[in-house]
């Protein structure tokens, strides 16, 4: 088969459609810098351990090689191949390798939040066997998202890109449709282990719990959306870039929700009554210290004193 688009070229749909997702992608990565000069500056990088601080800046250098990855696909299609519309059957060395590193940033994002379910699962007691097997579809549903894709990828760098949606176009179909389906089961079964515990405290309590139920759907609606989108597009649109539009963006997603999450930390810290100061470390959530704070009967959790550090990094206490 010939490396040949097989519609005319239309630029709309094809590097039109590139430059947008790119353009995104690009003022993502700056709040993304700002979100990740906010942790390093705040008040729970002091109280982090290494391996929460080395997370940290490895998503952030993952973004800067993402970031730099799209930027040169972007120049070697439009500047590169410029009056060369056949060259674009075959994606540059670049965008594959950015392929890459927005799903093992994806991962990383989807194994952080998968593992706080399963710390604060560990909280419960009567809903322990319901919720206790989550973690481990979240990290299947993860690597089922990171592996086969880059596996395919990389086996046919060099194929023209309509071959190889054709031949496995159902199997990019079903990746896409288990990682929205794992981002809003992530958000909902985050969601429900702080709702469930809403009404055994205060008034002050109650209110941070709302605000972050409302910041987990926020974040898990809008990551979950944009895999819909890529699917949507994907078979709608399949002689397009149109869903590369979106894709290039997923992983800056990712990130901007894993930073969000570490440093909502500051903000609601500081609203706890003095007479429940803690330290909020190694991304232990303040979603964690609600669920043990709130709880009715000291068996059911492990309990926190006001001067201990809860690391979540390594699952002790």
């Amino acid at each position: 088969m010939s490396n040949t688009l097989p519609v005319p070229f239309k630029a709309d749909g094809t590097l039109g459609a590139l430059l947008i997702g790119t353009l995104v992608s690009f003022t993502l990565f700056g709040i993304t810098c700002a979100q990740t000069y906010t942790y390093y500056a705040g008040p729970c990088f002091a109280k982090d351990p290494v391996q929460m601080k080395a997370l940290v800046a490895c998503v952030w250098c993952g973004e800067f090689a993402h970031t730099i990855c799209i930027a040169m696909s972007l120049y070697t299609l439009l500047i590169t191949n410029y009056g060369h519309p056949e060259r674009l059957a075959v994606l540059p060395n670049a965008l594959l390798a950015s392929t890459f590193i927005g799903s093992l940033i994806s991962f990383v994002a989807t194994t952080f939040f998968a593992y706080r379910i399963y710390v604060l699962s560990r909280t419960r007691t009567f809903w322990s066997p319901a919720v206790s097997w989550i973690p481990y579809l979240c990290w299947a549903l993860s690597l089922f998202r990171f592996v086969p894709p880059n596996v395919i990828v990389f086996k046919n760098e060099h194929q023209p890109i309509p071959l190889v949606l054709q031949r496995w176009g159902p199997l990019f179909d079903s990746i896409w449709a288990a990682s929205a389906a794992n981002d809003l089961l992530i958000a909902g079964t985050l969601c429900f282990l702080l709702y469930d515990r809403r009404s055994s405290g205060s008034k002050h309590t109650n209110a941070m719990v709302e605000r972050l139920i409302a910041w987990t759907i926020e974040t898990g609606v809008v990551t979950s959306l944009a895999s819909v989108a890529t699917l949507a597009l994907f078979i709608a649109l399949p002689s397009t870039f149109a869903w590369l539009s979106v894709f290039v963006v997923i992983p800056k997603l990712f990130s901007n929700s894993l930073l969000a999450s570490l440093n909502s930390r500051a903000s609601l810290s500081s609203e706890v009554p003095s007479q429940h100061e803690m330290s909020f470390a190694a991304g232990t959530s303040t979603t964690e210290w609600l669920v043990n704070s709130t709880t009715s009967e000291p068996t059911q959790s492990r309990s926190i004193r006001p001067d201990a550090d809860v690391e979540i990094g390594d699952g002790h206490s």
